[in-house]
Parts: C-alpha cells; structure tokens; sequence
C-alpha cells in the first residue's frame, strides 16, 4: 500500500511538472491566411513573433480570388484564425457574410478612417494601398517599334496585339480591381466594350498580379499589367522597364486584416491585430508601399511613377464588394479562354 501511495504522489510530482513547463514551451499556432507578396512574409514573421514569442505564425499564402474562393467554401468549418493582407473588397464581403469577428485593435484611433470599416468596433481594418500601374519594357518596345501606352484607351490599340498580359480577376485581386476599376469609371456597356478590344491584344492571363510585370521585366511581353509594388521591385532589380500610370486614373484596392469568427486562437489573432497597426508594422509596410494607414508614416519611393497617388479613382468599396460575384462571372465567360494553365 505504501508503495503505491508513492508511486502515485511521484506520477502525480511528475504530471505537474510535466504541465507546468508546458505552456513555457508550447507556442500557439495562428493560421494566416494572406495574399502578401510572398517575399515580404519572413520579415513580418520575424518581426511580429520578436514581440510575441509565445505565438507562431502559420501563413496560407496564395492569391486574393483564391485566398477569397477558399474562405468562403470554409465558412461552416473555418480553418483560418486570421485574414491579413487580403484586399478590403474581400474583407467587406466576408463581413457581410458574417464571417469576421468585430475588434478595435489597440491604437485604432490612430489609423486614417477612410482606409478602415466604419462599423464600431470594425470587422477589417485596412493596412496599405496597392494601385494598378503598367510595366512597359522599353527594350522589347523598341524592337518592335511600339509607343509607350499614356492610357488605357491606348492599350486597345492594335499596335499592341500579342503583347500584353494581365492577371485574371478571377485569381488576382491586381485583376479584380483593374477590371472593377474600368467599370466604375466608363460605365459599365463602355468599359466591357473597352474590355473586348483589349482582350484582343491580351497573349495570356496570368493567376498571379506580380507575373505581368516580371514578365515584362523579362522581355517575354512588352507590356504588363500589374501595380506599383512589384512594378518598382522589377524596375531596382535592373529590369529595363518604365512603371507607367494611365490617364484615365488607377483601381487600386487595400490590404486590410480581420479576425476569423470562431477562431480557436482568439487572443493570438488579437495580438497580432494589434501589432498590425502599430507604428513599428506601419513602418514596413512603408518601405515598399506608397499609402499606409497610419498617417504621417509613408515616404516616397524610388521607382515609383510620378502621379500614381493622385490617379487613384474615387473607389466604392461598398459597390464593388456588392458586385464582385457578378463581374467575375461575367468576365469569365468574356475572356476566360487566354487565362494560363493553373500550375
């Protein structure tokens, strides 16, 4: 009987040193679903995980429709903790669908209220602006004796057949808002008009915003249509490419972030809500966007064309969230036959 009693007074002494080194060790998993460019993610890792050792993020990293698509197919069994990084437009519809769970992250009342949800307490805030721009190689223009596009009006011009490629809106949120960009400023018979005469011109649709620029960068199409981030990052890598922004003005869309309703991770994705719109992240997103957040934090930019700010169009979040469904399909059964094969 005595042996027993110590046997289990030493299982018991070792079970409760067993579960209090636990929590030191363990660390909680947040999943994060994003579509950031994939060679920014390490560094916000890094970044986020020095302040909160005790979590660990787990990216999901695909495109914006993609990323899109999955979330709302997960919607009765969510899988995510966290959307970061997804285009507002996306956000409002998954807010609209119930889907994101309201929360002030800690220093919202310092963020710029144009670029977060109105609702108190909001279901997204918003991070950075990304804003359509074209890449023009001007070698690959030169051989063929092409005059470098001022508007989008231009890009319908026959000169260019052959020689463009765009994302397609279905997979790229870069394609979304270019398209729901045409339409919001032509009206929508001008700009599927406008749409079918570029198509023409179009060689590939590509699942990727990033691909029509390093495409153009690397002289497999003159002209790409992509946006200002990767336009700058192809232009400093020593590609001959001039970043061009069209007359007519520049869809553009907003990283933004919201937590995922029924989230097992609740406290983790708050901390990193609250991180997300610090001066120290605000910073980052600085170094290679032109609009922030955070008022008073972004600088200029070299490689980024002159005017890209202003040209933004006056952009109904409201609106094109609304209509997304609509305008893809409608796409997709337009244009859908030059998009590249999914890898």
């Amino acid at each position: 009987m005595t042996h027993l009693f110590r046997a289990a007074t030493l299982g018991a002494a070792f079970l409760g040193m067993a579960l209090a080194a636990a929590p030191a060790d363990a660390k909680t998993q947040l999943t994060v679903y994003t579509a950031v460019e994939a060679d920014e993610l390490a560094a916000f890792k890094q970044a986020f995980e020095a302040r909160n050792p005790d979590i660990e993020i787990r990216w999901v990293r695909d495109s914006t429709g993609i990323i899109t698509a999955k979330l709302l197919a997960e919607k009765a069994n969510p899988q995510a903790d966290i959307v970061w990084g997804l285009a507002a437009t996306s956000l409002k519809l998954l807010a609209d669908d119930g889907m994101l769970m309201a929360y002030a992250p800690k220093g919202l009342d310092q963020i710029a209220k144009d670029l977060r949800d109105p609702a108190e307490p909001p279901a997204w805030v918003g991070q950075r602006v990304w804003i359509s721009a074209v890449c023009f190689n001007t070698v690959e223009a030169k051989k063929r004796n092409l005059p470098a596009p001022k508007s989008w009006a231009d890009l319908a011009d026959p000169v260019y057949k052959g020689q463009i490629t765009m994302p397609n809106p279905n997979s790229s949120g870069t394609g979304f808002l270019s398209v729901s960009a045409w339409v919001q400023t032509m009206g929508e018979e001008k700009a599927w008009d406008y749409m079918t005469r570029l198509h023409d011109n179009v060689a590939t649709y590509t699942h990727s915003g990033s691909k029509p620029c390093r495409q153009a960068g690397a002289g497999e199409y003159a002209v790409g249509i992509s946006f200002d981030y990767r336009g700058a990052k192809v232009k400093a890598d020593g590609a001959p490419v001039d970043v061009l922004v069209m007359s007519e003005g520049s869809g553009w869309d907003l990283e933004s972030f919201g937590i995922v309703k029924g989230t097992d991770a609740p406290d983790a994705a708050k901390a990193l809500a609250d991180w997300s719109v610090s001066r120290e992240a605000n910073e980052m997103y600085a170094k290679a966007y032109s609009v922030v957040a955070l008022p008073g934090v972004a600088k200029p930019i070299p490689g980024y064309p002159d005017g890209l700010i202003q040209s933004m169009i006056k952009n109904d979040f409201s609106w094109v969230a609304a209509n997304r469904e609509r305008l893809l399909a409608e796409w997709q059964k337009r244009f859908d036959g030059k998009t590249e094969p999914k890898s």
